[in-house]
């Protein structure tokens, strides 16, 4: 985990801005989740950041923010997940409003995503695991090093603040590539068109706590 060093940012810290300029970069320019247009000054924020955690992935040897994520914290603003899909309540295990959060905004540059992995995050296919060529491939430079990193970082901060649980929006690839790592996730909705097509999910913190034990010495923190 040389390559990169994993933090997390304060609303205060001039890195923030940088977070934010990844973000319009993926999302507005890359991918056209977002409209660039409503963004002049070309950093893509919205109304949770500020009741959001928020984490960066640099590069050691320049400093260079080559990835990000946040986690949304409870508050009057609800979470994206139940806000803006048909949740199956049935579905939803019994939490406590104030012991949840939200994992959001992942955002890795492009010059660090590999096409196949860039599908799994961005696209509505689940990728192939089949070729052993290509999987060890993307698996070095953007599942270990960058998607692990953030991860980390947010169940480090969820366990330091109590939560139980995490909802998350993600596509089928995504998913899929969480279930690879052996992190479980439960559907508790239907897809719908959302940043493309995506689903909510939730997972137990303690339920995960083998894969974070499992990657917590591999983390390079600063």
């Amino acid at each position: 985990m040389d390559s990169f060093q994993y933090k997390k940012i304060a609303l205060s810290d001039a890195q923030i801005e940088e977070i934010y300029r990844l973000r319009f970069k993926v999302y507005c320019l890359e991918c056209g989740y977002e409209n660039a247009c409503d963004y002049l000054n070309q950093l893509e924020m919205d109304e949770f950041d500020p009741v959001s955690t928020h984490f960066s992935a640099c590069e050691t040897h320049t400093g260079k923010v080559v990835g990000t994520a946040r986690i949304i914290l409870p508050s009057a603003l609800g979470f994206p997940a139940l806000n803006h899909f048909a949740v199956d309540w049935n579905s939803v295990p019994d939490i406590s409003p104030e012991l949840v959060g939200e994992i959001s905004r992942l955002a890795i540059s492009k010059e660090y995503r590999q096409r196949m992995v860039d599908k799994a995050i961005y696209g509505d296919n689940v990728i192939s695991l089949l070729d052993e060529k290509e999987k060890r491939s993307w698996r070095k430079r953007f599942e270990i090093d960058l998607v692990t990193g953030l991860y980390h970082c947010v169940y480090a901060e969820s366990i330091e603040l109590g939560l139980t649980h995490l909802y998350a929006v993600m596509s089928e690839g995504l998913y899929a590539l969480l279930q690879r790592w052996g992190l479980v996730w439960k559907p508790i909705g239907s897809p719908l068109d959302y940043h493309g097509i995506r689903r909510p999910y939730v997972a137990s913190i303690e339920e995960n706590m083998h894969w974070f034990e499992s990657e917590e010495k591999k983390i390079s923190l600063c």
